[in-house]
């Protein structure tokens, strides 16, 4: 089987009804996003970072996935695939895909703040102040906050320098480093990139722009590439 490389963005989550990561003013459901994603806002008020990851996830929780997604996991029947998201809900998961790579965290899970190293399945939807890890300290969510490393930027990058086919979808390719991926796709490869606004981007070969939402453009790739390539 040819290796499909797809990196997913915003878009893809959006026509599911979550909201985009923030809107024109920088603003993320009407906070400020340093105010939430960020190490000095958790410092700050970590009150209000918990709280308004509960709500995400308490949004996350009342949508299904879209089209899309369960394109994505129809074509495992024909590639061998593996989702690069930069989105944290777990809407992949739940269409079915099998190889999943988070590179801004997952929401459903928590992290200790004394040791990154321990993380958590969550049962429900909340993490409260004085819920702890194994080793006694306050637990957080579990996100890539701005200003923090993205720890498996270098898992995604291996994974794109083998793509057969790289596709991106739902996303302004404006947020690195994952917007950075696609300069490792193999030049020969076929690149798609799918979104209701393609970003300005020519400098590759053997690219594909569809400019439509996931759902739709999504379904016209996958016929494409089962035609040409499975």
């Amino acid at each position: 089987m040819k290796k499909l490389v797809i990196l997913t963005g915003a878009g893809i989550s959006a026509e599911s009804g979550i909201s985009t990561f923030r809107d024109s003013g920088g603003l993320w459901e009407g906070h400020d996003v340093m105010e939430v994603a960020s190490p000095t806002g958790w410092r700050k008020n970590p009150t209000l970072v918990l709280d308004f990851y509960n709500q995400r996830r308490k949004q996350a929780l009342s949508v299904q996935p879209n089209d899309a997604h369960y394109e994505l996991t129809r074509l495992e029947e024909f590639f061998d695939v593996t989702i690069i998201t930069q989105n944290v809900d777990n809407l992949h998961e739940r269409a079915g895909s099998s190889k999943i790579l988070h590179l801004h965290g997952e929401l459903f899970k928590s992290q200790s703040t004394l040791d990154p190293r321990l993380v958590y399945e969550m049962d429900g939807w909340e993490i409260n102040i004085g819920d702890k890890c194994d080793k006694g300290s306050q637990l957080r969510p579990f996100i890539v906050w701005f200003g923090e490393n993205v720890p498996m930027i270098e898992t995604a990058i291996e994974a794109t320098l083998k793509a057969d086919i790289f596709a991106v979808i739902g996303t302004s390719l404006a947020v690195y480093p994952a917007a950075g991926l696609i300069a490792y796709s193999p030049k020969n490869a076929p690149k798609y990139i799918i979104d209701v606004k393609i970003p300005e981007i020519s400098n590759f070969d053997r690219l594909h722009k569809i400019e439509a939402p996931a759902s739709v453009g999504t379904k016209i790739m996958s016929e494409e590439i089962i035609l040409k390539y499975a």
